[in-house]
């Protein structure tokens, strides 16, 4: 597990491409029977990718958090990317399919990823938060959720806005999680932009060609910087700056957040005059 420190926002004004990658952008996120993670200070959120091929993986983390197993005073989200796989949660398998969700509760013991084919496997992208209180573990089935369809084709953001963890679907700690899948056509995200100052977020970016690029923009609205991203690429988001970006075409990403609360619309928005 990659260790990411907290960033003051004056520090990133002096920041060449390259710290600026090191400091915010993760490129390795899935790999073939690995589990890879990073551990951000902002609000000490895990996020990653497990693919499991030929046997079960599971994450093994105890000196890294001080504690016995790896739930033991966190929660977890999960969304299946990937082929067909399933979730063995203290002896019970939840089957998932692609771009099927699941939230798993404070003090779970055991937590094993499957694929069920190892030449086609599943892409398990998991945020993890600390959390206070246990919540019931919820499959969430993306064909069963009803999206929140926002943007216009005329502002090249129409988009539909799959909620996964969030508390239309089930209760949680501090921990939210959702999929944006922009339409054909349509390649901006979150513009116009915000901030929120109580929680912080990381975007996975994926469904894209190997040739497709994201322009993701960061940093304060008067100090904004930028991230060229690939496919299957993630990027923290501290509280303090904007998270918005365009594209060479369309894509999907997964947006995780916690902090304060769990109110989605609890942002502040950024005037378009406003931003340099």
């Amino acid at each position: 597990m990659e260790t990411r420190y907290a960033n003051h926002p004056e520090e990133i004004k002096r920041y060449n491409t390259d710290e600026l990658r090191n400091h915010f952008l993760v490129e390795t996120i899935f790999e073939p029977g690995k589990v890879h993670l990073t551990y951000t200070h902002a609000d000490r959120m895990i996020f990653g990718g497990v693919t499991p091929t030929d046997e079960e993986l599971t994450i093994k983390l105890d000196k890294e958090l001080g504690v016995s197993y790896f739930l033991e005073r966190r929660e977890l989200g999960i969304i299946n990317i990937g082929g067909d796989g399933s979730v063995i949660l203290n002896g019970v398998e939840y089957d998932m399919q692609r771009r099927d969700g699941l939230y798993v509760g404070r003090g779970t013991k055991e937590v094993l990823f499957r694929s069920s084919n190892p030449q086609d496997p599943a892409k398990f992208y998991i945020n993890s938060t600390p959390a206070h209180h246990t919540y019931p573990t919820v499959k969430i089935d993306i064909n069963e959720i009803k999206p929140l369809e926002a943007g216009e084709p005329e502002t090249l953001n129409e988009r539909k806005i799959y909620q996964y963890i969030h508390p239309n679907v089930c209760e949680s700690c501090q921990l939210q999680m959702g999929l944006t899948m922009l339409s054909p056509g349509s390649v901006w995200n979150t513009m116009p932009c915000h901030t929120h100052e109580r929680r912080m977020e990381v975007y996975l970016y994926f469904d894209m060609k190997p040739d497709t690029r994201v322009f993701h923009f960061m940093g304060q609205p008067n100090e904004t910087r930028h991230l060229v991203m690939k496919n299957e690429q993630a990027v923290i988001s501290p509280s303090w700056s904007i998270h918005t970006g365009t594209a060479t075409s369309n894509y999907t990403f997964i947006w995780g957040m916690c902090g304060e609360n769990i109110t989605y619309t609890d942002m502040d928005h950024v005037k378009m005059e406003d931003l340099r």
